[in-house]
């Protein structure tokens, strides 16, 4: 995003700096994919998530989905996302959401992609969908996870990885720590939204993926682990789901 173009070289530093070993690079319309794939392939350990978000639903057309299949056919794409539903902003009408949801489901189980999902204030009909059209997909990730402890019940019991980012360490997110203090260990995946939800005490700045180890230490007391543990578990979660390969890793 535009918020990093004047020190995305220092953000990636920093990320590095603090112990990540790979980034992905989420896009949410045809320039955005096509940038992170840009920057996936500048990148040895980033690699790309490609889709048409929510808001952008009435763009994919037919000719867009083309070249989505084409973006997504190349070989640092991990993954089809953002895709879902938004139901708060509502930028694009529901019906054209729920379509656009589906072809990239599809899209997604054609090239045998796992997709990150983005669900705001439409838990009920992403779960739905998801029921009738995710079944055979290598993964699903349901990113910024806002739903209650029933709905992640549901997910994990569907095999889903649930996202965990900034939002974990905010006061008023007392339900969201109580739904993953019993989570499935091997189900959690932690992701940043940057340049959206730093965590605290970044509140109100930009976020960056060097801060995902605020996350961690927050998720390792909620778990009463050491942070080095969770942060181990969150990767080998992460790559789990999307086929990527640390530095290092073989196989």
């Amino acid at each position: 995003m535009a918020d990093f173009d004047a020190d995305r070289p220092a953000v990636l530093a920093r990320a590095r700096s603090v112990g990540l070993g790979a980034l992905i690079a989420v896009g949410y319309d045809l320039p955005s994919s096509r940038q992170a794939i840009d920057l996936a392939e500048q990148e040895s350990d980033v690699y790309a998530c490609v889709a048409i978000h929510p808001h952008h639903a009435e763009d994919l057309t037919p000719a867009a989905l083309a070249e989505l299949k084409e973006l997504a056919s190349r070989p640092k794409v991990v993954g089809i996302g953002e895709i879902g539903l938004d139901f708060y902003r509502n930028l694009s009408p529901r019906k054209a959401q729920e379509a656009a949801f589906r072809a990239q489901l599809h899209l997604a189980d054609v090239l045998r992609l796992p997709v990150a999902i983005h669900d705001r204030e439409a838990h009920a009909d992403t779960m739905r969908i998801l029921s009738e059209d995710a079944g055979r997909l290598r993964a699903v990730v349901l990113h910024c996870f806002s739903g209650d402890g029933a709905m992640a019940a549901e997910a994990w019991s569907r095999g889903y990885f649930i996202g965990v980012g900034g939002p974990l360490t905010y006061p008023n997110a007392g339900a969201l720590r109580d739904t993953l203090a019993g989570a499935p260990r091997d189900r959690v995946v932690l992701e940043t939204d940057a340049p959206y939800l730093p965590p605290t005490p970044h509140r109100g700045k930009r976020n960056e993926p060097a801060y995902l180890r605020l996350v961690v230490e927050r998720l390792a007391a909620l778990w009463g682990a050491e942070p080095d543990n969770v942060a181990e578990a969150s990767a080998r979660n992460a790559c789990c789901a999307f086929g990527v390969h640390l530095r290092g890793e073989q196989g």
